[in-house]
Formats: structure tokens, C-alpha cells, sequence
């Protein structure tokens, strides 16, 4: 049950405690139900506000009800952005207790669906002043710690660094769950749904996808590997003990900064002796054609072509 060691009451003093939570893994694999059971659980054990953005039912049909056709990988890319843009807008609003604003360039259908899932989940209020691109936030979302899990399948840990950097940027907790679950069920279930998706693109993704790694990457150091479809008593509490942890341990700006210029300086250092070779690579191979030319020229031509190196030292010299 709530407790005020972990839950920011009405009488308490102190900054909200924000926490993005990334839930990751293949499709079908269980994400969706595995959220909303988490977030109905965190209510009711710790009397925690949940916000559940689900990715497939925020950018597809908005999407689509502009275009005629799938976005390509770029495009998903951009919308990915977008909506992480949806996102900073929210949690400035909670941080800063003001009402939420609208972002000036933005995919009017996202935007709507966007809105529409914090009103399903009481986070704004439906009697906001919509006209001026302006909502208000709920008590519900101002008034306890507050978690935000993203929905989504994340197979690239470019795409959860994103969030992570949206983390720290405002000093947020911020953790990953990755759903492991077997490519057979994953296609099994997937061909069940409506609009099932390619079974290639599962494949695809089983191939490529890119799991939390906290041993090569500091960052993904809150992370935790959560077997599908069963979610066991003793997963429950590792989960329960990474999202606390997340939330009184939020990624700090100065400690990342250090981090960062420690990935600049191996990414320069990597630079260098990138180019370093390739000069290398080039010096050597122009001296093994000039070798393989002077075999062929033949001795008359090789003692012209001697002088004129020794002639064209001696002038550069």
C-alpha cells in the first residue's frame, strides 16, 4: 500500500517524482495487457498516477487517416520524434504545475489521439479550453508521483536512448522492461489480431531487435528481463523495485554530462585512427602500383622514371 517514504501525498513537501518507463519487446508479445495491468496495479498498491502511451494507438491511424499508404521507416522515425515532442509538452505542463500548450507544428490527428489518451487516464481535464490550444491538468496528475509507461516495441537501442535523453534532460526517473517472449507465440498470437501485421516483419525484428544491455551501456543499468506471457511473484517484485528506484534515483545532468564526454572522446578517438588508416591504406596502395608499374615499364623506362622522381623530390624538398 502507499506509504509517504514512497508516495508524495497532499501534505508533503518536495518536487513531484516523475519516471519514464520504457516497455519494450517483439509484437504480440504481450505489451499492451502487461501495461495495463501494471498501471492498474501501481494505482491501487501505491496510489500512484499512470500514464500508458501506447505508440500503436497513438501514430498508426493518425497516420493513416492522412495517407494512403504505410509510413516508411523514416517516417516512422519523424512521428517517433513527434510524439516525444507530445510528451516533453506534458510533463514541462506537470513540472512546472501550469496548463498544457499545444505544439505549433504538429500532426493534428496525433495530436487529438495524443490528447484523447491523457483524457482516458484523468491526467487533463475534458473542460479544458481547447479553442486556444491550452488543457488543464488534473489533480490526478499534479497531486503524487507520476510514471509514464511507453508502449512500444523499441527493438533499437537508439530508440529507447531518445527517451532516456528526454529523462534526463528534466532530471526524471527513468527505467526498461523488455517482454521476452518466444518468437513461435509472438507469430501464434499476432495471427490472431484484426489487422495482423506480416509475419516477415516479426521475423525482421526477432533478427534485429536489440536488447537491454547494462553491461555495455550505463544508461540501460535500470533495466529488467520480464518472461511473457507469465509474470511470476518474484518478477513482480524485482518490477516493483526497479520503477522505486527509478523514481528516487533520477538521471542527473551533471553525472551524464561525464558520460557523454566520455562516449565524445572515443567516438573522436575512434575518428582519428579511422582516418589514420585510411591515409595508411592510401600510401600503401599507391606504393605497390607504382612497384607493380615500374615491373612492367621495363629497365630503360624504370631509369627515366628514377630521375624524374629524384628531380621531383629535390624541387618539393
Amino acid at each position: 500500500m502507499k506509504t509517504g517514504e514512497d508516495a508524495r501525498g497532499e501534505g508533503s513537501t518536495g518536487p513531484q517524482k516523475l519516471g519514464l518507463c520504457v516497455l519494450c519487446g517483439l509484437p504480440a508479445a504481450g505489451k499492451s495487457t502487461f501495461a495495463r495491468a501494471l498501471s492498474h496495479r501501481l494505482q491501487q498498491e501505491r496510489g500512484w498516477a499512470v500514464c500508458v502511451v501506447a505508440y500503436d494507438d497513438v501514430m498508426p491511424d493518425a497516420f493513416l487517416r492522412e495517407a494512403s499508404a504505410r509510413p516508411l521507416p523514416s517516417q516512422w522515425k519523424l512521428l517517433r520524434q513527434e510524439l516525444l515532442k507530445y510528451l516533453e509538452y506534458f510533463l514541462m505542463a506537470v513540472i512546472n504545475g501550469c496548463q498544457m500548450s499545444a505544439p505549433p507544428d504538429r500532426t493534428e490527428a496525433m495530436w487529438e489521439d495524443f490528447i484523447t489518451c491523457l483524457k482516458d487516464q484523468n491526467l487533463i481535464s475534458s473542460a479544458a479550453c481547447e479553442a486556444q490550444s491550452c488543457y488543464l491538468l488534473t489533480k490526478t496528475a499534479v497531486s503524487g508521483p507520476l510514471f509514464l509507461i511507453l508502449d512500444d516495441n523499441f527493438y533499437y537501442q537508439s530508440m529507447r536512448y531518445e527517451v532516456y535523453h528526454l529523462a534526463r534532460k528534466y532530471s526524471l526517473g527513468f527505467c526498461q522492461v523488455f517482454l521476452d517472449c518466444s518468437l513461435e507465440t509472438c507469430l501464434q498470437r499476432n495471427g490472431q489480431r484484426p489487422q495482423a501485421l506480416p509475419a516477415e516483419t516479426i521475423h525482421l525484428m526477432e533478427r534485429k531487435i536489440e536488447k537491454p544491455n547494462p553491461e555495455k551501456n550505463a544508461w540501460e543499468h535500470n533495466s529488467l528481463t520480464i518472461q511473457s506471457p507469465a509474470c511470476s511473484p518474484e518478477a513482480s517484485l524485482k518490477l516493483t523495485d526497479l520503477l522505486l528506484t527509478a523514481l528516487e534515483n533520477p538521471v542527473k545532468c551533471v553525472e551524464d554530462n561525464v558520460e557523454q564526454k566520455e562516449t565524445d572522446r572515443i567516438t573522436c578517438s575512434t575518428n582519428i585512427l579511422h582516418q589514420a588508416d585510411q591515409t595508411l591504406r592510401r600510401i600503401v596502395s599507391q606504393t605497390m602500383k607504382e612497384a607493380k608499374d615500374k615491373e612492367t615499364e621495363g629497365p630503360s623506362a624504370h631509369h627515366q622514371e628514377n630521375q624524374h622522381t629524384v628531380g621531383t623530390t629535390t624541387l618539393v624538398s
